[in-house]
This record gives structure tokens, C-alpha cells and sequence, in this order.
């Protein structure tokens, strides 16, 4: 079946077999019922959409006899039987004179063309004009056409059709009821191509129509020819092998077989897949191209997962593959394969290039996050009943015992009522204990941004915790003086407080909360927060926390959003070890979650005292009486955002 005979089978003959373009049916069945005609219709739209086919459907509707040889006859269904729709459908309606504007563009042939203007129609009701390519004509041959299209005479209709309007003199526009036909997704071409090899009998894929749909442009007209060339390549069937090679496509298969890889963190198989895409000899610069647009197409399915294109009718596959990347790494990725496109031409060869842009990918990945977490699509949404309805289910179903006052906690007293303290003044351990701390806690290192076996994992996480606890130490170690029962004397440093005395739970029995006899709250979280002794990334994480539930082993801390990609086992291992150490051993949960305004995070605690130091040190400095003198003698300015306190300069 060669092309000409499966597109003149499949052309449509009414508006109602028109196919992606109900747009314009609607528009001109309308105008066609209720006789409100123009003399000039413009129809646009990029190639093989479906303009010349709406022309002639649109003379046939003007020149159909079934209802009468007068206006009345006129209708917005022909019937496709009598003698003016035959000879349309067979090209031999005298009456219907069709022009190819790019090989007629004089303004010599255009005047011939106008000379007959005057006369009646000899066959229809009306004489049609069909100028394809219109905007070929030269400027003369627009100005000779001018004078019809304002003055035509009534048995007279111009139906043009151009690919590009934008070359037309806007006197011409403004003349014309234009119509602007849409360019066919590749949904709609898979569709119908779907439905004509089903009435034709002939086997197909799926998927090989998706590579037909992508291949054609948004041209059904293309989508047809390219379809009969598959089946004469794959000898009466639509296969998808045979209709990669024959239009010389890249495998989407393996493109997602990358994604895949990247989202994994799998450098193996990332090697594997482009080993594979090698022995097609495909062009690595095109694959590359294949695997931004993929990240573009997996950020806007975390965005608006109903806006994703389904060009290769692969949405669902875009969909789950995207809940498994963190939206910092596809951003990342992507503005990586942009620029790796550009550098591919100082690259050795385009192969070392795409693997080089792969294995930077992972190489400049974050981390702190061993594998990525799973995303809830959409990524952004606002905040709805739902949200809170199951922030209260997350909640509930943390166990918790009756909030009941215990009594060691009513019988110890307030931290600020010790005397000889000073409750606003930091305390921090001594340098030997901080030291010693060092030496028995070896510092996690960070994981490699590869794949790592199971096994090896494990080893770096548990390592930590069989080291064996250091011993408790003696009253005499940790206290060194005695502590005074009385205030201390004017002569002393008000601020100063010794780390050792602090250190020791006899002498205050208050700087450590007793967790063990209840649950932590926010407030003793707060306090306990700084002895935890946590570093780097995961005191990050832990300080942007608020205590959620505790029920003695079960510790639910409640994360910023913005920090939900910093979450990793390796941070969690870290916080229950420091809390164990402080002798208060609690499992770690985390629940993400907008924080509450009337509670206090770690690090929003420490921003607001390096806030309230900063604003004390520029007050001090401006009644200093020296600085008074420089800014009275020279003029100078105070430049606030270089005041710094002297302890965040030790």
C-alpha cells in the first residue's frame, strides 16, 4: 500500500473527520448554518496540520447540490454524492481553481489569475479560490490581489492557506478571517494512527507509534507517510525495532536506563547503559540533549506532575522516576548537561565527554544525603486541610503517655534559681574534655557519592556505636574546687563560669535535664542541645528540629521543609549515639512538617542571641567615648556589619 492510496483513504471528507482541529470546525459549522459567510478565509498553521484538506472541505460545503442548487443549499455536511462533491474529492470541479503560490509568484501569473475573477461560476454555486503557500507572492503580486479581496464579487471565495503568516502585508490580514490550525501532539497523532491500522488489519507496538508520533512534528500528514514507509520496512508490520532503524532514533529505553542510573547512584550500570548506547554508534551529543530534556521533564513532573509531555508516552515512567530525585539534584544535573554540551567540542572524543558529564553529575552531588529520599509529588503545594488532617494522624499515632507531672521533675529546681550561676551565659566543656571527646568519638566520614555495598555500609554506620562508652568519671575529675554556697564577691568575673563545675551533676544537679525520669520537650532540647557534641551536616539537621512527641524511647523531631533533603540514616545514627552519651537513649524519627511560630528551633535560638551580642556590641560602640572622638574629629561612620562580638572571634 504505497502512501498516495493510505492518505487519499484516510483524508477526511466532512469537518466531523477532521482530526486535533475542532477549534476550527466549530467556528465554521456555525458560520455555515446560520449564513453568516466571509468572502476571504485564512488558514495557518505549520505543515501537514490540515489546511488544504479544510479548504476543500470548506468548497465542498459551498458547492454541495444535495439540498438545492440555491443558497439554501448551502450546508455544513456535504454529502459527498452528488456531482459538485465528487468532482472536488476527484480534482476535476472546474470552478475550484487551486493555485500553488511558490511556483506562481509573479505578479504577471496573479493578474492571469484575477482576469476570470468576474465571471460566474460555470459548474457550482460559487467560484473558489485556493492560493497555497501564499505568502510567496512578491509585493506586486500582493498589492494586484488587494483590490479583489476588498471589493470581490459575491459568487466569489479566497481560501488561503501559508505556513507563515507573519510574511503576510497586514492589508491582507486585515482582510482575511484568519483560522489558525494547532499543531498535533503526539498523543493525538498515536491515537489516530491507533485507530487507521486497526480498521487496515495491520500488527503494530505501542511504543513504535510513539517513535512515529515524536518523528512526525506535530504533522499528521508526515505521521502518515512515515507510517507507511514502517510498514514497508517491517513487511506488513509496525514493529519498534524496525522503526528505530529505519528513522536512525536513539533508544528512550536507554536514555531512561541513564536516569535510572543517576538516580540510583549507581556508577556501574550508568557505565553499562552508555557501553550499550555505544555499540549503535549513536551521536553522544544527542544523547546528552535526550538526558537534559528528561531532567526537564522529571522538575516539571515534581512541580506539576499533570503538566509532564507524554511525547514519548512514557508519563507514568517520568512520574515514579521523579518521586526518587531530590529537586536540588535535578537542577543540578540538568545545568551540568548544559554545560557539558557546550564543552563536548574540546573533549577528546564525544564518548569520554558523556561519560566525564555523567560521572560529574555524581561527583558534585551533596554529600551529606547517601541515597536520595523519596519525593511526594507534586513538589510544591499550598498548604490545605489535608495537610493538617495528617499532621493530627502522624501525631496520634506516635504513642505517648498521659501528660502527668512527675515528681522528680516538680521537686527539682529551676536552673535559674541556683545561685552562683549565671543562667544567660553559654556553657561550653574545657578544651581537655572536648579533647579527650574527640579522641573516643572517631569522626563519620562522609559517604561516596557511588553505589556501596550493603555490607560496607553498615560496617561505616555500626562502627561507631561498638566502640566501647567511656566511664563515668569520679566527682574528683570532674570537679575540681568547691562550689560557693553564698553569692560570688564583687571581685569576681560575673560571666565566667568553670567548665569543670559545670560538668558535674552533684554540684548542679539542674544543667543537665533528667530525661531518663520523663520526656524531652522542646525547652529541654534547647538546653541540652549544645552538649550533644554534634558537628558539620548533621548538627544542621538537628538544629533546624523542634521536639515533636517523646515517650522515653521514641523521640519525634519535627523538621523545617526546607531541610528535608539533608535527611540520611547516617545523621540519624549520629543524634541517637549523642543522646545515649548524655544518658538519654532514644530511637530518632523525623516528621517533616511547617515549624510552629511559638516554638524555637536550635539554630533559631542561636541566630537570636548572635543578634541580641551583635546589637550589644554596636551599642557599646557608639557611647564609646573614643569612637565618639573619631566620628567628631574625621567624621567617620560606624560600619555595623563589621562589628563582630569578641567571643565569636576566639
Amino acid at each position: 500500500m504505497s502512501y498516495q492510496v493510505l492518505a487519499r483513504k484516510w483524508r477526511p471528507r466532512t469537518f466531523h473527520e477532521l482530526v486535533g482541529q475542532a477549534h476550527v470546525q466549530r467556528a465554521l459549522v456555525n458560520a455555515l448554518d446560520q449564513g453568516r459567510l466571509h468572502h476571504a478565509y485564512l488558514f495557518t498553521g505549520t505543515r501537514g496540520v490540515g489546511k488544504t484538506t479544510l479548504a476543500r472541505i470548506l468548497a465542498k460545503c459551498l458547492n454541495c447540490t444535495a439540498n438545492g442548487r440555491g443558497d439554501e443549499g448551502i450546508t455544513s455536511t456535504p454529502c459527498g454524492q452528488c456531482d459538485s462533491c465528487q468532482a472536488i474529492d476527484e480534482g476535476r470541479f472546474v470552478d475550484l481553481i487551486e493555485v500553488d503560490a511558490a511556483s506562481r509568484t509573479k505578479v504577471e501569473d496573479t493578474r492571469e489569475l484575477l482576469d476570470n475573477v468576474q465571471y460566474a461560476p460555470t459548474q457550482g454555486r460559487y467560484k473558489v479560490y485556493l492560493i497555497d503557500e501564499v505568502h510567496m507572492l512578491s509585493t506586486s503580486s500582493f498589492n494586484a490581489l488587494l483590490k479583489t479581496l476588498e471589493e470581490p464579487p459575491p459568487h466569489v471565495k479566497f481560501l488561503l492557506a501559508t505556513t507563515d503568516p507573519q510574511k503576510l502585508p497586514p492589508t491582507v490580514l486585515s482582510r482575511c478571517l484568519q483560522f489558525t490550525l494547532k499543531h498535533m501532539p503526539p498523543e493525538r497523532v498515536v491515537e489516530h494512527l491507533t485507530y487507521v491500522l486497526g480498521e487496515e488489519g495491520v500488527a503494530f507496538d505501542e511504543s513504535a507509534l510513539w517513535l512515529l508520533g515524536k518523528a512526525a512534528e506535530g504533522s499528521m500528514r508526515d505521521a502518515m507517510s512515515l507510517t507507511d514507509q514502517a510498514i514497508a520496512f517491517g513487511q506488513g508490520a509496525v514493529r519498534h525495532a524496525d522503526v528505530a532503524a529505519m528513522l536512525g532514533t536513539l533508544d528512550h529505553r536507554h536514555i531512561l536506563g541513564l536516569a535510572e542510573s543517576l538516580a540510583d547512584v549507581d556508577v556501574q550500570r550508568l557505565l553499562s547503559e552508555v557501553a550499550e548506547l555505544a555499540e549503535q554508534g549513536p551521536d553522544f551529543a544527542a544523547v546528552l540533549d535526550e538526558l537534559s530534556s528528561i531532567l526537564h521533564r522529571l522538575a516539571v513532573a515534581q512541580m506539576v506532575p499533570d503538566a509532564v509531555d507524554n511525547s514519548h508516552g512514557d508519563r507514568d515512567a517520568i512520574l515514579q522516576l521523579a518521586s526518587r530525585f531530590t529537586a536540588e539534584d535535578i537542577q543540578l544535573y540538568y545545568q551540568i548537561g548544559i554545560q557539558g554540551r557546550g564543552d563536548m567540542v574540546h573533549a577528546p572524543d564525544l564518548r569520554s565527554a558523556l561519560e566525564m558529564t555523567l560521572l560529574r553529575m555524581l561527583a558534585f552531588r551533596p554529600q551529606g544525603v547517601p541515597k536520595p529520599p523519596r519525593t511526594p509529588l507534586p513538589l510544591r503545594r499550598e498548604p490545605s486541610q489535608s495537610a493538617a488532617t495528617e499532621t493530627s494522624a502522624q501525631v496520634a499515632e506516635t504513642p505517648s503517655p498521659a501528660p502527668q507531672p512527675s515528681p522528680a521533675a516538680d521537686a527539682k529546681p529551676e536552673v535559674h534559681s541556683t545561685p552562683g550561676a549565671q543562667p544567660e551565659t553559654p556553657l561550653e566543656p574545657s578544651p581537655e574534655q572536648t579533647a579527650s571527646a574527640a579522641e573516643e568519638e572517631p569522626p563519620l566520614q562522609e559517604p561516596p557519592p557511588w553505589a556501596v555495598e550493603a555490607d560496607t555500609q553498615a560496617s561505616e554506620v555500626e562502627a561507631p556505636q561498638q566502640a566501647p562508652e567511656p566511664e563515668a568519671m569520679s566527682e574528683s575529675e570532674l570537679v575540681t574546687e568547691p562550689v560557693p554556697a553564698s553569692a560570688p564577691s564583687p571581685d569576681a568575673e560575673p560571666q565566667t563560669v568553670e567548665p569543670s563545675t559545670v560538668l558535674a551533676p552533684e554540684a548542679f544537679p539542674e544543667s543537665r535535664p533528667d530525661i531518663q525520669s520523663g520526656k524531652l520537650d522542646n525547652a529541654q532540647w534547647l538546653q541540652c542541645f549544645d552538649s550533644l557534641g554534634l558537628g558539620g551536616l548533621t548538627r544542621n539537621l538537628a538544629g533546624n528540629c523542634l521536639v515533636e512527641s517523646d515517650d522515653g524511647t521514641l523521640l519525634t523531631l519535627r523538621l523545617d521543609p526546607s531541610q528535608e533533603a539533608m535527611q540520611a540514616e547516617v545523621h540519624q545514627t549520629r543524634i541517637e549515639r549523642a543522646l545515649k552519651e548524655q544518658g538519654m537513649p532514644r530511637r530518632i524519627a523525623f516528621y517533616v512538617a511547617e515549624l510552629s511560630n511559638s516554638l524555637e528551633t536550635p539554630r533559631q535560638r542561636e541566630e537570636r542571641l548572635n543578634k541580641e551580642r551583635h546589637a550589644q556590641a554596636v551599642d557599646l560602640l557608639n557611647h564609646d567615648p573614643h569612637v565618639q572622638k573619631l566620628q567628631q574629629a574625621f567624621g567617620a561612620k560606624l560600619i555595623e556589619s563589621s562589628v563582630k562580638p569578641a567571643d565569636a572571634m576566639r
